[in-house]
């Protein structure tokens, strides 16, 4: 079997095992900011908190052992575009919200049969797709990514907070990124088990471990498994990533090269990717669990209000997405567990617009009631 066939197999298996476990557990990143507006009910969040720690501890396993180079990661860049990263994660998070759930909430809802969440996902891969390479890509390019700060310059070789320890205090690199994971998890694994009902909350609790440890799996996947020689040119390469170097867990890019793929199939320089291939089995997998469960239900728009809030929801987090690098999961999940300074910008990005809109909107139903 070929190194390609590899990473794209194991791909489409860690998306399926995600997109199970997401669907069976409510996983659901806008959901839990909702539930924290909208009732101060936290049990979410700390889900989220706990496999983002989770996969932290695993990612960082791979790299202190050697099985990955995540220097070599889009994150990692030591070239800091933080104007994108911010803008963009405020976009995706007020997307998100009107939108009722970020790519991966509406590919789990597509699993379960709603065709809503089918178009919010086409919408989103074609505003994904012209901020790559289209009308959104050339402002993105011009007035966006300009504004930035190269870490070189104070000596980084990555954005990693643990190299900014190791600059500081001239710690070894490998003795700067434990201790550097060791605070994070210490801080993230006492807000986590704190509180009483989440440590009585099996299902969150297996949930979120298992989501963490997918997404270290991605990293294994694409940056060990899949790094190897190209038999055609015989250059040492990462095989089947669209971003011709080692990726995780994130879904906004990978819809629209899925896009892509599907309406230029003919064009011999394309081919499926770990990132296309995640997108599909997050469906699958979702999938099988709303049918083995007898969840499975055919779900449309409620109205045209609701066709027209979520479809420029949809244009916001295709748009935002590609914009920070990445949405809840390719930057709050796989981002962050590589400790990329960039990572917790978007996210910080994506919490603010997200919670500003959440609260626009309880002011207006409050407002109209």
């Amino acid at each position: 079997m070929s190194m390609s066939s590899i990473v794209i197999g194991g791909g489409f298996v860690i998306a399926f095992v995600f997109g199970l476990v997401a669907a069976r557990s409510n996983f659901c990143t806008m959901g839990a900011l909702s539930d924290v507006v909208n009732m101060g009910h936290w049990g979410r969040v700390r889900m989220w908190v706990l496999a983002v720690a989770v996969a932290l501890a695993g990612t960082t396993l791979l790299a202190y052992t050697g099985q990955v180079d995540l220097s070599k990661s889009v994150v990692q860049r030591p070239v800091l575009p933080w104007l994108s990263l911010l803008l963009g994660g405020l976009l995706f998070g007020v997307g998100m919200t009107l939108a009722g759930g970020c790519a991966n909430k509406n590919l789990v809802r597509l699993g379960g049969g709603s065709l809503r969440s089918l178009v919010v996902l086409v919408f989103m891969a074609i505003a994904a797709y012209m901020t790559l390479k289209g009308l959104f890509g050339q402002w993105r390019a011009a007035l966006l990514d300009p504004v930035n700060v190269d870490l070189r310059t104070l000596g980084w070789d990555s954005q990693s907070l643990a190299t900014a320890l190791a600059r500081a205090t001239g710690l070894e690199a490998r003795a700067a990124l434990l201790a550097t994971t060791g605070l994070a998890l210490a801080g993230a694994l006492f807000f986590v088990f704190k509180d009483s009902r989440f440590r009585a909350n099996t299902t969150q609790i297996v949930g979120a471990v298992v989501l963490g440890l997918l997404v270290a799996a991605g990293w294994y996947v694409t940056g060990h498994l899949g790094y190897g020689e190209n038999p055609d040119t015989l250059e040492t390469v990462y095989h089947a990533t669209n971003t011709r170097t080692l990726e995780s867990m994130s879904f906004v890019a990978p819809l629209a090269f899925s896009l892509e793929l599907l309406m230029l199939w003919t064009d011999a320089s394309l081919h499926a990717t770990f990132g296309i291939a995640s997108v599909l089995g997050v469906v699958a997998g979702s999938a099988a669990y709303a049918l083995s469960a007898g969840k499975f239900r055919w779900e449309g728009f409620a109205s045209f209000e609701d066709l027209h809030q979520q479809l420029l929801g949809a244009m916001l987090m295709g748009l935002g997405g590609v914009t920070a690098l990445g949405c809840t999961i390719g930057q709050g999940m796989s981002g962050l567990s590589t400790l990329a300074l960039g990572s917790f910008i978007a996210v910080a990005g994506i919490v603010a617009g997200s919670v500003a809109m959440l609260r626009y909107m309880l002011w207006k139903a409050e407002r109209d009631d």
